[in-house]
């Protein structure tokens, strides 16, 4: 251990003060009672608040600009460059800060349930309630460490001078890809650590003819995997840990002509409305010793979580490591995929519960990545929004959606999967006025697919968006298939749709070239 953190800068020898590397998670649950970070709940979960920033800082984000990056990081994406130089002194702070008078937490993990296409990620951090994040969502240590992997060095409480390092606040995200390195400061929201290194994974592995995925992903019985791409908060934890499914990962994987493999170690669910009677098995690993909690409201002389309590944040959040899962995937692989959904919570209420998509429409949907930001999820975000995410995904991005979308429509190709729109927002109206789908009902119609037997259903096509649209489902009223019979006043809905469609053509003739090359795919109605 010694030769590569004193190279790196970090005080070994550091008197009364520990460095605590590799510690099993009861040490650091302990420890992080012991320093009054955290509480337990009565069935034994830790409970820690993030202060302020209770998502995701989705505006302070760095990727250092150099001759390597310059031309392949996509800086469209919201991704601000930091100079070399500016870097070199925010580590110099950094490294300076964590050797001041106090413990560090270090862990050495890996990331990729892949033999050759995994990265080790070190994280060295000031918080044991950190440490204990990185062992629940990445996984164990696979081999030895080299140039190739990535160290985090994280200063949650470290406030930065803007002036100082040219950043847009006290908050930074940032990743030198030269170095693989990536520093977070200002913000102790433990979602970052994650996807730091996710966005790590998406910038390293299309090099290697692998798609990297904003997913969950489960199997079934007879071994056909699902593949659910999604941003938070539109279902991908809550459908890939299904009743029935076997768990392959709830968030970010890897797609190969090999399979399916998942990047993680664990999972970071949403728990806002948590319970056992709607996610059995996120509520369980919920409310297990281990578990970590995030911005819960904890009743402190019963030792119980109120989930339904949003007065923290509704972006509340469990993490746990998948052995806390029943139904899993051990392996944490699977085989190509037979079903891919794309999932997207549409705030205006006018596309179907389901559609089946050609090849023309994966492709354009995919880079499309149409939405809605879910309040909590980053900073500022109150009530649903409407947004475009290319990939499903496009906050951890870090290449032109374009490179993505080439892998995704050569596996569609090669391995002939089906590929679905799952619509997990509103019916019967824009966000206000109508309701979110019953997930009951989401539920039913993934079942109903997964069972194979949608594939050769009747379809009728959409005026609006071009959509196949399934006549008819086992379970699900046509009432609710058809979005335009789930509108009171079916003038209104055709209006909201029209307008719709035509912003996916705006959106899209942003990137040019792809959106002329995949029109084919585009909704009917264009202005």
């Amino acid at each position: 251990m010694t030769d590569f953190y004193s190279d790196l800068g970090i005080k070994m020898d550091r008197g009364s003060n520990a460095i605590h590397k590799d510690s099993s998670r009861s040490f650091l649950i302990q420890e992080t009672v012991r320093r009054g970070i955290g509480k337990l709940t009565k069935d034994g979960a830790l409970v820690v608040k993030t202060g302020k920033h209770t998502g995701r800082s989705a505006n302070d984000r760095y990727i250092v600009k150099a001759a390597s990056t310059e031309d392949s990081i996509w800086w469209e994406n919201n991704l601000h460059p930091m100079s070399p130089e500016n870097f070199a002194k925010l580590k110099t702070k950094v490294i300076g800060y964590l050797n001041e008078d106090r413990d560090l937490f270090i862990t050495e993990r890996s990331v990729g349930a892949d033999e050759v296409h995994n990265m080790g990620a070190r994280l060295i951090t000031t918080n044991p309630n950190h440490a204990l994040f990185s062992t629940h969502l990445f996984r164990d240590k696979m081999r030895e460490f080299n140039s190739d992997d990535y160290t985090i060095l994280h200063a949650p409480e470290l406030q930065l001078d803007p002036s100082e390092f040219e950043t847009r606040s006290e908050t930074a995200v940032v990743t030198c890809i030269d170095s693989k390195t990536t520093i977070i400061c200002g913000t102790l929201y433990a979602g970052e650590i994650k996807k730091s290194m996710f966005a790590a994974m998406n910038y390293e592995l299309p090099s290697k003819e692998i798609l990297p995925m904003h997913s969950g992903a489960s199997r079934l019985e007879n071994g056909e995997v699902s593949i659910f791409f999604g941003l938070s908060g539109t279902g991908k934890t809550t459908l890939s840990t299904d009743e029935g499914c076997f768990l392959i990962g709830d968030d970010e994987h890897g797609l190969s002509e090999a399979g399916t493999f998942n990047f993680e170690g664990g999972c970071y669910a949403k728990t806002y409305k948590l319970s056992a009677e709607t996610e059995p098995e996120i509520y369980t690993a919920s409310n297990k010793f281990g578990a970590l909690l995030e911005n819960v409201v904890l009743d402190e002389s019963t030792g119980t979580v109120d989930y339904f309590d949003k007065t923290l944040a509704e972006n509340g959040r469990s993490s746990y490591p998948l052995s806390f899962i029943d139904e899993l995937e051990e392996s944490s692989r699977g085989d190509t995929p037979k079903h891919v959904f794309f999932l997207c919570a549409d705030a205006f209420g006018v596309l179907p519960p389901v559609s089946k998509l050609t090849k023309e429409q994966a492709m354009f949907y995919f880079v499309l990545g149409y939405t809605a930001k879910l309040a909590g999820t980053e900073i500022g975000v109150k009530e649903p929004q409407a947004t475009f995410s290319s990939c499903f995904g496009a906050p951890f991005m870090l290449r032109h959606p374009s490179e993505y979308a080439k892998l995704l429509g050569k596996y569609i190709d090669e391995l002939d999967f089906n590929v679905w729109l799952i619509n997990t927002g509103w019916t019967g109206g824009a966000y206000g006025t109508g309701q979110r789908f019953p997930l009951h009902i989401t539920r039913k119609i993934i079942r109903n697919i997964q069972a194979n037997k949608v594939t050769a259903t009747a379809t009728e096509k959409d005026p609006i968006f071009g959509l196949n649209v399934p006549c008819e489902l086992e379970g699900v009223a046509s009432t609710i298939l058809n979005p335009q019979k789930s509108w009171e006043d079916e003038a209104a809905y055709t209006v909201k749709a029209k307008e719709l469609a035509a912003s996916f053509h705006t959106q899209m003739k942003e990137f040019g070239d792809f959106y002329q090359t995949n029109i084919d795919g585009a909704p009917t109605h264009q202005a």
